[in-house]
């Protein structure tokens, strides 16, 4: 059974205190009579210096002196002869007369063994005895001495009924040391519930600290033991949430490296084989086409015409995808840095329609252009053209029957937006975010079909991204919309 450390402390200091009540107890039961009788014969032998230093054996110039010492001490006084029968000094019936003589019934109250060890006192001598007197049955403690005149001097004093008087003291002493012991656990309850609660209040701290739990810091009001405990446990709490956190921090940091090196595997794995697939096939309709020219397969000069132009096609193709495939990764691997200039973006729009100006009529699309003037921006001149003309492209490529494109320019604060918008069926939800990643391709036939290398979005995420910039795409009703932001000069 689990025990507090306050109800351990109150069990203890309330034995101790009924310990101490019970050896006190037993003390005084033990030697409270003998401390009785040491402290009466001291009291004896302190008043015999005194008679000693103030007799010179006639009692009469010293009567007032042994009366005081009788009313204040409850003492008996005789001075005797060295015979002890010639009475100098009686307490009870006090003697002047000059003969000294030994008045007929006067007689000392001792009896007859101790009588006669006075007889065999040496001078300056004592001894002390406890006596009861035969008339009164009464116990006294007497002393007697030899003083220098080699008269007797006998001093007794009464001795009370000891036994009884400890057995008074020691119910007293019960009855205190049992409201001792009462108000004494009371108190000691309430002084250990004080004591232990910092060392509860400590314990809870560690407890907290032992699940990860550093929030709670322990009040220090004072410079004691309890108090430096409470500094260091403060202490080691910081030290151990700071040193939590930096390797909570240093293992998510690693958790995204590892992570990060997952991803950077995984899509190094997906874009050599995104790689090879889009060059398998124009690689292999190169080597087909030349070798049938090299065997003169056919031999009238359109067929051979119409080789070369497959190869070139295919050649094209190629070169489309290395030169995007050299400009993603030169923008991806931070080291392409931006000639950044101010330009006016509506004349960028018109000289990139104008430039697919034979395109456009050759597919028979009807554009729009919709600008609000003269718009000055700023960014790198050539990259936002590339991210126009890509736009422009995918447009081109996707482009319904209907056959309309329509191009928006126009200011929004500090940016200026411009929207590429094609007639067509719109992107499935699930692939609006994919599309700016290399090689996806929503409609794979279709794409070979324009020879699309899944890069173009690509690179326009790239380009954006080192303008800090946002870029998008959105479906509409009767087609779908692409946009990308440029800062205002």
């Amino acid at each position: 059974m689990k025990v507090s450390v306050r109800t351990r402390l109150f069990f203890s200091i309330t034995l101790l205190i009924i310990f101490f009540v019970a050896a006190t107890l037993l003390l005084n039961s033990l030697f409270l009579g003998k401390f009785y009788v040491w402290q009466k014969r001291e009291a004896l032998l302190e008043s015999r210096d005194r008679i000693v230093e103030i007799y010179q054996g006639d009692p009469g110039n010293i009567s007032f002196e042994l009366e005081n010492l009788e009313r204040n001490k409850g003492l008996s006084i005789y001075i005797v002869g060295p015979d002890i029968y010639e009475f100098k000094y009686n307490s009870t019936i006090r003697i002047f007369d000059a003969g000294h003589r030994r008045i007929l019934g006067e007689r000392l109250p001792l009896p007859h063994p101790v009588q006669n060890d006075l007889q065999g006192l040496a001078v300056g001598d004592y001894f002390t005895n406890v006596v009861t007197d035969p008339r009164l049955e009464t116990k006294f403690l007497v002393l007697a001495s030899k003083m220098d005149n080699r008269e007797i001097l006998v001093l007794s004093t009464p001795i009370a009924a000891i036994n009884e008087s400890v057995v008074i003291a020691n119910r007293f002493l019960l009855l205190t040391g049992i409201v001792t012991a009462v108000l004494g656990g009371i108190a000691v309850y309430l002084f250990a519930g004080r004591f232990t609660k910092p060392i509860l209040d400590l314990s809870d701290i560690a407890r907290r600290m032992s699940v990860l739990d550093f929030s709670r810091k322990y009040p220090v009001n004072s410079d004691d033991e309890i108090g430096q405990l409470g500094s260091s446990i403060n202490s080691l709490s910081d030290q151990l949430d700071k040193a939590i956190s930096e390797l909570q921090n240093a293992n998510d940091k690693l958790t995204e490296d590892i992570e990060r090196e997952r991803m950077i595997d995984k899509m190094r794995k997906d874009f050599i084989s995104s790689v090879s697939h889009e060059l398998k096939t124009p690689i292999a309709l190169i080597q087909g086409y030349a070798e049938g020219l090299k065997l003169n397969v056919n031999e009238d000069e359109e067929n051979r015409d119409f080789y070369c132009e497959v190869i070139m096609d295919e050649t094209g193709k190629m070169n489309t995808l290395v030169k995007d495939l050299l400009d993603l990764s030169q923008i991806e691997s931070g080291y392409f840095k931006l000639e950044k200039s101010d330009f006016d973006i509506s004349l960028l729009v018109e000289r990139v329609l104008e430039k697919h100006q034979p395109v456009l009529q050759e597919k028979g699309i009807h554009t729009e252009v919709d600008k609000s003037g003269s718009l000055t921006v700023n960014g790198d001149k050539v990259r936002i053209e590339q991210v126009l003309v890509n736009y422009l492209n995918n447009a081109i490529n996707h482009v319904d029957d209907t056959g309309i494109i329509r191009i928006t320019a126009a200011g929004y604060g500090d940016k200026v937006r411009v929207t590429v918008f094609n007639s067509g069926k719109g992107i499935p939800e699930e692939a609006l975010d994919k599309v700016w990643s290399s090689f996806y391709k929503v409609d794979k036939a279709r794409t070979r079909t324009y020879g699309g290398t899944g890069l173009g979005l690509s690179v326009v995420k790239a380009i954006m991204e080192l303008h800090n910039n946002g870029f998008g795409v959105t479906n509409r009703d009767n087609g779908v919309e692409f946009w990308f932001e440029v800062d205002t000069a």
